[in-house]
């Protein structure tokens, strides 16, 4: 926490209207840099855009879709993405570079919420928006037509909301996110967990005379979780028919009760990879360092349990990004699997503490025995991480900005005990 106070002193040292130049000199600079690279989006469709094209033309007919556009849905994730695409090839009719421009303004949006030097900020959100684009896929995603900006937007949409106390609008922000990507479910479903565990905590008896809105914090998110429910009743099952049947379907998502528990250590080592790493080099590594070696024999626990984790449960050599990539390239079959040990052992220690973000890993973790390996899914937590850790709040169970919105009972408890225990001082 020393070191952490220090490096903030140094970056404050820049006056904050100085920070704001910095931020706004950088982002033109790499987004003009980026929009030149790819032709101003013009570029034709590669990879998944070729379809995900397709499928957005399916809702280009007409601003509200209709039961037939969703008769004939046939990708695995959940359509708002594409509802938002072909919404805008019906008004302005540019092709798949209107879709590519939503993208990439969303992903400025995200920069700002980030990395702007605003007053809640610690000081360190510069170096955090360094950390955000070390993940090399951001930017990528950021001029294609991919899911993911969409989902990720109304992810962080909805984690600025939760902690400023604004429940109603994180709730609605997280159904728009499942209705984007169904894997989001995991944020709202943490932000329940530990809520509801912030009041269990306190007893029986205080959980039964909390007030509504002590409750709200835990109902509002949990109303995204159930939202799912919507979606896998349009579906009749966990996506599209059409797309389940697909040749190319990942067996773990052909069925609903499919698991392949070793989808959670490819999850983990990319958070290890495109979190843990960063943070570390970003943020005293010396001071870390110092920590870890203080606790070497929780860390001992952990990786024993990691390494019967793996032993049961190995991860599959196949995926897309560089992890499974490079793991596949290793000549020896322990090597893959001593990479994906020390990648995620990281991760484990990293969020060992009890915290919100050590909830939406867990969460996470769990979600991915149902996906095909792939390293972009760790995009929405990062953008969380970097954000939670903008504002000095990433190791904490409930994180909120004092002073935002209305307080809850435990809060208003807690400045109770303390202003007792200051007149019993004074006394």
């Amino acid at each position: 926490m020393y070191q952490r106070i220090l490096l903030s002193m140094k970056v404050k040292r820049i006056g904050r209207s100085q920070q704001r130049l910095i931020f706004l000199a950088a982002i033109v600079a790499i987004y003009s840099a980026f929009v030149i690279h790819l032709n101003f989006l013009q570029g034709p469709a590669v990879w998944d855009e070729i379809h995900y094209w397709e499928t957005s033309l399916l809702f280009s007919d007409r601003l509200i879709p209709s039961s037939d556009n969703f008769a004939q849905y046939s990708e695995l994730s959940t359509p708002l993405p594409f509802v938002a695409f072909g919404a805008l090839e019906y008004l302005f009719g540019q092709g798949i570079a209107a879709g590519r421009w939503l993208n990439l303004l969303l992903s400025i949006v995200v920069v700002f919420i980030i990395g702007w030097p605003g007053k809640h900020k610690t000081g360190l959100s510069l170096v955090c928006l360094v950390g955000l684009f070390t993940f090399q896929p951001y930017l990528w995603l950021s001029g294609r037509l991919y899911t993911e900006m969409v989902a990720c937007f109304w992810v962080l949409i909805g984690m600025v909301s939760y902690v400023r106390n604004r429940h109603l609008l994180s709730s609605v922000a997280f159904i728009l996110a499942i209705a984007a990507r169904q894997y989001m479910i995991a944020f709202p479903a943490a932000i329940a967990l530990c809520e509801f565990t912030a009041l269990f905590t306190h007893g029986l008896r205080y959980l039964r005379s909390a007030s509504l809105a002590d409750h709200w914090r835990w109902i509002a998110p949990l109303i995204a979780v159930l939202s799912i429910f919507g979606w896998f009743y349009l579906f009749q099952g966990v996506a599209s028919e059409s797309a389940l049947a697909k040749p190319g379907t990942p067996d773990v998502q052909r069925s609903a009760w499919a698991l392949s528990p070793g989808g959670a250590i490819h999850f983990l080592a990319a958070v290890g990879a495109y979190i843990v790493i960063p943070e570390f080099f970003l943020f005293q590594p010396l001071a870390r360092l110092r920590q870890w070696r203080q606790q070497w024999q929780k860390i001992a626990l952990i990786a024993v349990g990691l390494l019967l984790y793996i032993g049961m449960f190995p991860p599959v050599l196949e995926g897309l990004g560089k992890i499974a990539g490079f793991a596949g390239d290793l000549s020896q079959y322990n090597l893959s699997m001593l990479f994906f040990f020390s990648l995620s052992l990281l991760a484990c220690i990293r969020f060992s503490n009890v915290s919100l973000m050590s909830a939406i890993f867990l969460v996470h973790a769990v979600l991915m025995m149902k996906a095909y390996p792939w390293d972009k899914y760790v995009l929405p937590a990062l953008l969380v991480f970097w954000y939670l850790k903008s504002l000095g709040l990433e190791e904490r169970f409930r994180p909120r900005i004092v002073g935002s919105g209305r307080e809850t009972g435990d809060r208003r408890q807690e400045k109770g005990d303390r202003g007792q225990h200051v007149a019993n001082l004074r006394n």
